[in-house]
């Protein structure tokens, strides 16, 4: 699907096995979402002009969609690596011209944004210690394993909260994990850190993943010790 033919998605299952590469998408960034997870957050749950907040920015897929669509946008991420691919990739021309501030920060203290500012949280943290983003950044959580992980999110679930405007969103990308054979419902214990917060659930989303197919070592594995591929991740939407 082309970005000239999008639609908003009208179910709580989202599939897009054309994975999106308009403006400077791409899928170079290991882990990153698909833009059109990203363009159906922003444009179902904000509007032109509105500041959304992605404290986990990566690759920038969240910012480049709030440019194309005129958001203002604050970007953070705890490894300077991502800060810089984000800022190069919003170097291309737009008819808008938003805020768009990209900066060096830790999602679990966003001590520069005030009570209660942001319009809509648009994020896709690590799910925990699968993909280690940094070479042992102090407070990256891809560093945490399981435990601690579920620890440092709590904060960054309190965070969101805090500076999210009442009734407005916040929308968390997270998959599952699977450890000796067994799966950890990582999606599930993150959506509860964020209900604790404070937070209602709104919807929850089924994405489909494209890239799990049963090939090679993990065909082989998973016939041998007997377990599914997980393929599958979920989009949470927390309202205030």
């Amino acid at each position: 699907m082309a970005e000239n033919k999008f639609e908003l998605e009208t179910n709580t299952i989202w599939s897009f096995p054309n994975r999106g590469k308009w403006a400077t998408h791409d899928a170079k960034y290991r882990g990153n979402f698909s833009p059109f997870v990203a363009k159906n957050i922003i444009l179902r749950y904000s509007k032109e002009n509105d500041l959304v907040l992605d404290q986990f920015v990566g690759g920038g897929t969240t910012l480049i969609e709030c440019k194309l669509n005129n958001r203002n946008a604050i970007g953070i991420d705890i490894n300077p690596n991502a800060v810089e691919i984000t800022k190069d990739k919003l170097n291309f021309e737009c008819k808008n011209n938003p805020n768009i501030d990209v900066r060096i920060g830790n999602a679990c203290q966003l001590n520069d944004i005030k009570n209660e500012s942001v319009d809509l949280i648009c994020t896709h943290p690590p799910y925990a210690d699968i993909i280690k983003y940094s070479d042992g950044i102090d407070g990256d959580l891809s560093q945490l394993k399981y435990k601690d992980f579920l620890i440092a999110i709590e904060r960054v679930a309190g965070e969101c909260y805090r500076v999210l405007k009442k009734n407005k969103f916040c929308a968390i990308v997270m998959g599952d994990t699977r450890k000796n054979g067994m799966v950890q419902p990582l999606g599930f214990e993150v959506m509860q850190r964020f209900i604790n917060a404070g937070f209602k659930i709104k919807e929850i989303i089924i994405k489909e993943q494209h890239n799990c197919k049963a090939t090679g070592f993990w065909k082989t594995n998973s016939e041998k010790y007997n377990f599914l591929l997980l393929a599958h991740e979920y989009v949470f939407i927390f309202r205030k």
